[in-house]
């Protein structure tokens, strides 16, 4: 969770009222770099102040750096503000120490950020203290630690500006502990005046209603918030669709109840809380009495993403419930074919990973991994996918690789970093790294892990008897001794008896003493496995006749199907009929081993080809005679002559002649055309560089370079300078520098021309529409909207289309304020 919305309006007044004084000239210059933050673009003014910091110093600096800061954190880039706030001199002021919380907050840090927010809340001179008593108070409720919050929100209840929060977030926490009479009692003395909170409070009653088993009643409150949201946050909107699911499946009517959210689903592809509505949506339907597919099976044919993608990723849950794996394989496949797969798909490629890593493909499941990981998922699901890469890591051999990435994970602050430490020391065992296995079995120790460290000593001995090193007796005899009460002793006891086989000579009557106690000890699965697989070599090793180490064979094939020594025994099997020459059977067994192991160097198969690129569209015979006909009019040596020039080196663009094309540019450019004859062969040599990005990347730096060269000289010439700008602006996007698009793009729709010129409304529009874009492909619905409101303000021919798209977001994303 993150800060609430008035908390954040909140931190904004408390940081500008602590940045330090600056000279005139450099504070205007300040303010200046941070106006798009204000106007709800941090990622322009991020950009901006950037730029300016590096020319300042002393308390210029620290302003400057303080309102970058702010610009970061509001532009959802918290780490890079925690790495500016850790200078000293921002790091011990109020400010700095106010901007370093928000940003800990923005991380999911919340221990962290509590302990600031708590710093500031008990200076009573500052006045960001009932910020910092709210903010500290949303930690602990973000950290679950409900009374506590509940007593930090209760000292806020009288506050002018956070008192209606602090009692509308202290009754959601009663209801959170099915306490209906606290919670009622603090709602019923709150006075709302706004809307949003008026909305807000009227769930809350609706959740009591629920808490006290009385669904119609929460129905009835619940049904204006549900069928008219206009007004209310997005929370409040979604938490009144589940409390209305809950409601009908309360009442045994979740045919009902599907609804809303299905309509929610409709109206809003691409929600942030898609993720959530979905698994709300999949409880619903698993209460129906035939699952619904209708609705997931349209959504996955719609093109809008993510919703496509979760709609795939929940009919292939579906599919997995049936026993489909192969129809869900084929959904999961779909997700992973999407260009780019969303980061909030990221847990649906996760779950697939481990289905390959159950299916044993763990090269399939490395890859899955690695394309999840280009989502830049959220932090939680980074560990996951970090997690599962190492665990195929482990299971493809690649031990080195697997301890190193167990390793990382276990230094974390994590719920999974105990795990992860125990799995990396068997990582490192396995990759025969000595000293780190025994500094990771210290660790444990040190964490208070006994049962792990003791696990970790029973693999050390089981591998030392794999390697056949001489200490490996010792090893699991001691472990026997010590423990003979672990829950895997009997495994222990097992090793000993495989190392008795092993023996030169075989001692078999100690491998059969230590098997039989190992059988009496309440043996694991893997032992009882290992035992009847031994028992099978000990019954050949006897001399004993075929019949029982076939019948031995065959028992374990049926007890242990799925074990990874089948293939071994199988092979046994197939030996001793044929020592029988039984030859028949041994050639049911051969053939049943192959087909059963395809992957085998035997088995395996060649991949296949790529495709062939796009033909132009024109046809080749219609250029040459264009090209004739511009040949005739430069003959002609008149005023057209270097335009006829622009189109010839147009069309051998055309026909792939680059080469050709930026000859005839550079004889306009050498010779006495105009200079709207000039701009235009300036920006088709660029466009050339750009068209040849592919093949040579430093192509787009030319340009770019030749795209601000004609913005520089066209600067009084809208037409050129913004269709200059905004080709800068489509290279650095290609070059993957989003931020440095933005901010050019944004020049164009900062610029003015003299009023006695027309404005320039066609590259004006593209570059609003494009800004638009990259923050929406971003999420930052509100800086999207202030572009939108500028291309309204223009009042030009696609103003309306603009105000169309205002209108549309903000009833997507609830941008009511």
């Amino acid at each position: 969770m993150s800060l609430s919305r008035n908390l954040g309006r909140a931190i904004c007044i408390g940081a500008i009222a602590f940045a330090g004084p600056a000279s005139g000239q450099i504070k205007t210059e300040i303010a200046e770099a941070a106006r798009p933050l204000d106007e709800g673009v941090p990622e322009v003014a991020v950009y901006q102040l950037q730029k300016l910091v590096g020319r300042l110093s002393g308390t210029d600096a620290i302003e400057a750096k303080e309102k970058l800061a702010e610009a970061l954190i509001a532009a959802r880039r918290s780490t890079e503000a925690l790495h500016l706030l850790e200078e000293p001199a921002l790091r011990d002021s109020t400010s700095g120490k106010f901007l370093r919380a928000q940003a800990l907050a923005g991380l999911n840090r919340y221990g962290e950020a509590l302990q600031l927010y708590r710093e500031i809340a008990n200076d009573n001179s500052v006045p960001q203290q009932a910020v910092a008593a709210f903010g500290a108070a949303e930690m602990l409720r973000a950290l679950d630690q409900a009374d506590e919050a509940i007593r930090a929100y209760h000292a806020l209840e009288n506050d002018p500006r956070f008192g209606v929060s602090a009692r509308l977030r202290e009754a959601e926490l009663f209801i959170a502990k099915q306490d209906s009479v606290m919670a009622k009692r603090v709602l019923d003395g709150t006075q709302t005046k706004i809307t949003t909170d008026k909305r807000q409070r009227r769930l809350l009653h609706a959740r009591i209603e629920l808490l006290n088993q009385r669904p119609e009643k929460a129905v009835e409150l619940l049904d204006s918030l549900v069928k008219k949201p206009e007004g209310e946050s997005r929370e409040t909107a979604i938490a009144a669709l589940f409390a209305m699911a809950d409601a009908h499946l309360q009442m045994n009517t979740p045919e009902a109840g599907d609804d809303y959210l299905e309509g929610f689903i409709d109206r809003h592809p691409i929600d942030p809380a898609l993720a959530q509505v979905f698994a709300k949506l999949d409880q619903v339907y698993r209460a129906e009495r035939k699952l619904p597919r209708n609705e997931l099976e349209k959504w996955a044919r719609d093109p809008a993403q993510p919703r496509r993608g979760f709609a795939r990723w929940y009919l292939a849950q579906s599919e997995l419930r049936a026993g489909r794996r192969e129809e869900a394989i084929r959904h999961f496949e779909q997700i992973r074919g999407t260009t780019p797969v969303p980061a909030v798909l990221a847990p649906a490629l996760l779950q697939y990973a481990r289905l390959q890593i159950e299916a044993g493909k763990v090269n399939e499941a490395l890859a899955v991994l690695s394309e999840a990981g280009k989502t830049h998922p959220a932090p939680q699901v980074r560990e996951q996918i970090d997690f599962e890469s190492g665990r195929a890591m482990y299971a493809a051999l690649k031990f080195p690789d697997a301890a190193d990435r167990f390793e990382t994970l276990g230094n974390n602050r994590s719920a999974i970093a105990p795990v992860a430490l125990f799995n990396a020391s068997l990582a490192s065992l396995r990759a025969d790294d000595k000293t780190k296995t025994e500094r990771e079995k210290a660790e444990l120790v040190r964490r208070g892990q006994l049962d792990e460290a003791a696990e970790v000593a029973l693999e050390q001995a089981i591998v030392a008897a794999e390697r056949g090193e001489k200490n490996a007796g010792a090893l699991l005899q001691d472990f026997v001794r010590r423990l003979p009460g672990h829950p895997r002793v009997s495994e222990a006891q097992i090793a000993l008896a495989e190392m008795a086989y092993h023996a030169a000579p075989p001692k078999l009557d100690e491998a059969e003493k230590n098997l039989a106690a190992a059988r009496a000890a309440h043996p694991t699965e893997l032992a009882v496995e290992h035992a009847d697989y031994l028992a099978i070599w000990l019954a050949d090793a006897r001399g004993a006749d075929s019949d029982r180490v076939i019948a031995s064979a065959r028992d374990f094939l049926r007890a242990h199907p799925s074990s990874p020594l089948v293939a071994e025994v199988r092979l046994k099997l197939a030996e001793s009929h044929f020592r029988r020459q039984d030859f028949a059977s041994a050639q049911t067994e051969f053939e049943t081993l192959a087909q059963e192991n395809p992957k085998s160097a035997l088995t395996e198969q060649a991949l296949f080809l790529a495709a062939q690129s796009a033909m132009a569209s024109m046809a080749s015979q219609s250029l040459d005679h264009a090209l004739e006909l511009l040949t005739q009019v430069v003959a002609m040596n008149g005023e057209f002559r270097w335009a006829a020039r622009n189109e010839q080196a147009a069309i051998e663009r055309r026909l792939g002649k680059s080469q050709d094309a930026q000859a005839l540019y550079d004889e306009v450019l050498k010779e006495d055309a105009r200079g709207a004859e000039k701009r235009e062969a300036l920006c088709g040599k660029a466009d050339i560089f750009f068209e040849q990005a592919n093949a040579n990347a430093a192509n787009l730096d030319r340009a770019v370079g030749i795209y601000d060269q004609l913005a520089n000289e066209a600067a009084n010439q809208p037409h050129w300078r913004n269709q200059a700008l905004f080709k800068k602006g489509v290279c650095l996007e290609k070059e993957s520098d989003r931020d440095g698009a933005l901010a050019t793009l944004y020049r164009i729709l900062e610029f003015n021309p003299s009023p006695d010129r027309p404005p320039e409304f066609f590259w004006f529009y593209k570059a609003g529409f494009n800004a638009a874009r990259l923050l929406e492909e971003q999420q930052k619905w509100e800086a999207a909207a202030a572009i939108y409101e500028k291309l309204v303000a223009a009042n030009g021919p696609r103003s309306e289309e603009a105000n169309a798209r205002l209108g549309q977001l903000r009833l997507e994303h609830f941008l009511w304020q």
